[in-house]
């Protein structure tokens, strides 16, 4: 079978047997046109499209590109690359779902490899609006459309003539590739690109060597990395190969530009948040995070360094009921890895006793020998029962060394930071840079990744409010939970603390309140 013409057996053929054959034939005549196929396949301004006469000025734009490259015999058979770095809300997955619709309906044994940064991505997101389209479809009832798979239901194809819906593996990057399909026409979709790990892009490659093959890769995605393949493929050393473009959010029709105004507002044109989320630009600093994951990994895996002075600090971070937990977390000097977190699920928080009942086990117990210096307690949000259990704690004898502090209070120093929040985050930074050790806990490392920087008159540092990080994150399909084992370990940065208790005759002679990352290196 010729690439130019499209030929197909069975019932396609038969409009006795099956009166989707005319329909069928029609679409087919756009083999080399999937611009016009999406504008005569869908009912557009009618049902679930009312008020949608078509395509998006940039999906005509890319659908118009490849029509191009296939309707040119020079270029027919070279593979086609396009790489797009988007805003948000762009209809990304809608464009997929026409080129998967488009592919299987105008060219026997298309094979569609369909493949997301995620599996979650991939489950939630890209499969329902693709079925969504095939459903939508003039010739939709020549489709067996699965959860993993969709299939022409015609016999003797089923294997051949399909999409799937594929997750990788970083560890078998092979069982995540399979892509041959010589001699036919083979289209390879990455959504959220800048999620997929190189080797699997690297093993993708090897199927763009068939001759006499109509071969398609689309990569499309935020650029949340400013790294990897998907980063190279749009703004580094492979993008004369891709055909790259960079939508910014803003400039699509039917996007809302008022709410993206009012994040920049908050974020600043130049934040990794603005930049990544709606100009469809790569960050600049640490993925757009105020502490990234290379920092977070450093701390993890360096080995602890330990003073005799160091004195043992706590950080409570209180939870009200429901699903975030009340987090107590310890640092001794360089050290917060050595003494595990104690973690109390947000069921059981409800009552202050319980929770003040803990806290004064914490601070009646030794560790390693040595009792807590200095606990400090997050008393911001919580109304009253902060300052109840503060004052348990000082009727139980623990007061003078319990310490409450509000997050949202002015910084101390505040020419650099804007809130406490942001002064203790600040430290903590400082002190992981500075040869911090943390655990290999995750709830930790994904809360240290959680927030980012917005926008200050003053150019100091402040972080998202807690209520625009949840949003953020749930709008991304992240974890959108409270950072309380981040906060917990912040807390312990809120003042210096100085060890009361002799040193021993061969103890370095250095104090914890003054030595740079013992408390930050912030505060004398």
């Amino acid at each position: 079978m010729s690439a130019a013409a499209v030929s197909f057996g069975g019932t396609f053929a038969d409009a006795g047997r099956n009166p989707l054959a005319a329909v069928q034939a029609e679409l087919a005549d756009f083999v080399h046109d999937p611009l016009g196929f999406v504008m005569v396949a869908y009912p557009w301004g009618e049902g679930e499209l009312a008020g949608e006469l078509g395509p998006r000025a940039h999906q005509i734009k890319l659908l118009s590109e490849l029509g191009e490259h296939l309707q040119n015999p020079a270029t027919r058979f070279r593979p086609f690359r396009k790489s797009v770095s988007s805003g948000h809300g762009i209809g990304k997955t809608a464009e997929i779902s026409w080129l998967t619709h488009w592919g299987l309906s105008t060219f026997e044994d298309t094979k569609v490899i369909l493949m997301a940064g995620t599996g979650d991505q991939l489950k939630t997101k890209t499969q329902p609006e693709v079925a969504k389209w095939f459903r939508l479809g003039a010739n939709a009832e020549l489709f067996e459309v699965n959860v993993q798979s969709i299939k022409v239901l015609e016999a003797g194809h089923e294997t051949m003539w399909r999409a799937d819906f594929t997750t990788w593996s970083q560890e078998n990057p092979q069982a995540s590739a399979g892509a041959h399909n010589k001699g036919k026409r083979l289209i390879i979709i990455y959504e959220e690109a800048a999620g997929i790990p190189d080797i699997i892009w690297k093993t993708q490659v090897g199927a763009l060597t068939d001759a006499d093959t109509e071969i398609i890769w689309i990569a499309i995605s935020q650029c949340t990395r400013s790294e990897g393949y998907f980063f190279d493929t749009v703004f580094g050393e492979q993008k004369h190969r891709w055909n790259p473009e960079v939508i910014d959010s803003r400039d699509v029709e039917g996007v809302n530009v008022e709410e993206i105004n009012e994040e920049i507002a908050i974020y600043g044109e130049d934040s990794d948040h603005v930049r990544v989320r709606y100009r469809g630009l790569h960050p600049t600093g640490g993925n757009g995070k105020f502490i990234d994951l290379k920092l977070v990994q450093e701390a993890q895996q360096r080995d602890i360094v330990l003073f005799n002075d160091d004195p043992i600090v706590a950080g409570v971070d209180l939870s009200w009921g429901g699903s975030d937990d009340t987090v107590v977390r310890f640092r001794r000097g360089l050290d917060a890895r050595s003494i595990p977190p104690v973690k109390i699920k947000g069921e059981f928080t409800r009552n202050p006793t319980v929770v003040r009942e803990k806290l004064a086990d914490v601070l009646r117990s030794k560790y390693d020998g040595q009792p807590v210096a200095m606990m400090f307690l997050d008393n911001s949000g919580v109304g009253g029962n902060a300052g109840a259990i503060l004052a348990g704690l000082k009727n139980l004898g623990l007061g003078e060394r319990v310490m409450g502090v509000n997050f949202g209070d002015q910084a101390i120093r505040d020419q650099f930071y804007v809130l406490r929040r942001d002064e203790m985050w600040g430290g903590m930074k400082d002190w992981m840079r500075e040869g911090g050790c943390i655990d290999n806990d995750r709830d930790l490392a994904a809360d240290l990744q959680k927030p980012v920087l917005i926008a200050d008159t003053a150019q100091r540092i402040k972080l998202e409010p807690k209520d625009l990080m949840k949003k953020r994150l749930s709008k991304a399909g992240q974890d959108s939970s409270s950072p309380d084992d981040g906060d917990a370990l912040a807390l312990t940065f809120a003042l210096p603390v100085v060890a009361k208790i002799p040193l021993r005759v061969d103890a370095p002679l250095v104090s914890a309140s003054v030595r740079a990352g013992g408390d930050g290196g912030w505060m004398g």
